[in-house]
């Protein structure tokens, strides 16, 4: 094994230019990440000079096998954290050799509304807070459960430490420092409410970013788990009954909300999610119905309501922006297994374009 290991962290800049490019991609569930890796004469800094590549299609459920070539564009670049050197992850969407986007490419829309001439000057920017939960390999139960059985009520583990009370830090702490070192704007971790769950927090990222980086980040925690030999669940309701499920909470703000007298603003923006609520709930993840059940955390799937520090709100505006008149909302409302492509843009697309 030391000597796979060896070979594995060889640094490749010792003797050649050549890098290795991993390219990543959504499948056809929408929630399976894909990848496979090429060589590169050199480094590669800029996605637009990375060349386009192409896959199967037919084996990812995204085109019929008579005419299976599906192409892949490079859209952002990120540091290898598990080849490291000058090696890249690259995160790619999908279209047809015609230039036309695949169904399931959700990353084209966002990037139109985020490119619209009334969102560029919003500088909308996001903060995500993805949950998770760690499930033991042959049983798919969670990590340090008893297998069969369940642990003592919720209450101690919610950021909580200890071997009786913490379960997968180490893995936790490995995709925190590995996001971090590939250039995602992670800003923190902590242990949740149901014991094997966890929460990260990716933001401030401005408009397709936050897509961008999400997926990269989900990647790395699918490779980290890979590795440890544990299942990554992102089921917004992974065991039912008196648990906390799993959501992925959005944070927003434009410029006109960060400016003084923005509290106006993001009222106005509240009003105008409520109004489509339904199209919101429609498009949040599924299984949400599991989730937002109006207890732990969380406001009913049927019914709309904000309020200040309200956690079973729908939406939650916090204490110091009320207080400073200014600053951002959360929108509770997304499921953890959320496109961030999807949930991210919509959101923009309600507050500054959506005229009702």
């Amino acid at each position: 094994m030391s000597l796979l290991n060896d070979l594995i962290n060889l640094n490749l800049s010792e003797t050649t230019e050549k890098i290795i490019a991993e390219y990543i991609w959504i499948g056809g569930s929408g929630m399976d990440l894909r990848s496979k890796a090429r060589t590169l004469p050199g480094p590669v800094a800029d996605p637009a000079k990375l060349p386009k590549w192409n896959y199967d299609g037919s084996s990812t459920n995204q085109a019929p096998g008579d005419d299976s070539e599906v192409i892949l564009y490079p859209q952002a670049i990120f540091k290898d954290p598990f080849r490291r050197g000058n090696n890249i992850l690259v995160m790619c969407d999908a279209y047809t050799p015609g230039g036309d986007p695949i169904p399931t490419n959700k990353r084209f829309k966002a990037a139109k509304i985020f490119s619209h001439p009334e969102v560029v000057p919003e500088e909308p920017w996001y903060g995500i807070e993805q949950e998770y939960t760690l499930l033991q390999k042959d049983v798919k139960w969670p990590l340090g459960w008893p297998v069969g059985g369940f642990p003592g009520p919720q209450g101690p583990y919610y950021c909580g430490v200890g071997a009786d009370k913490s379960f997968g830090r180490d893995i936790v702490d490995s995709h925190y420092k590995a996001c971090v070192y590939a250039g995602i704007n992670i800003s923190g971790i902590n242990g949740e409410v149901m014991p094997g769950q966890w929460e990260f927090q990716v933001g401030p990222a401005v408009g397709i970013a936050a897509g961008d980086q999400l997926w990269v980040a989900r990647y790395i925690l699918e490779r980290i788990t890979e590795i440890a030999g544990v299942v990554l669940s992102f089921d917004p309701k992974p065991i039912q009954g008196d648990w906390n499920g799993a959501g992925a909470h959005t944070n927003y703000s434009t410029k006109s909300m960060r400016n003084d007298g923005g509290f106006h603003v993001i009222k106005k923006a509240i009003e105008k999610l409520g109004l489509r609520h339904k199209q919101h709930i429609a498009a949040y993840g599924e299984g949400n119905e599991r989730r937002l059940t109006g207890r732990h955390e969380t406001a009913d799937i049927n019914t709309f309501c904000w309020g200040v520090a309200n956690r079973g709100a729908s939406i939650r505006v916090g204490r110091d922006t009320e207080k400073a008149g200014k600053g951002y909302f959360e929108d509770r409302r997304p499921a953890s297994n959320m496109d961030p492509y999807v949930v991210t843009s919509m959101i923009a697309e309600t507050t500054i374009l959506w005229k009702p």
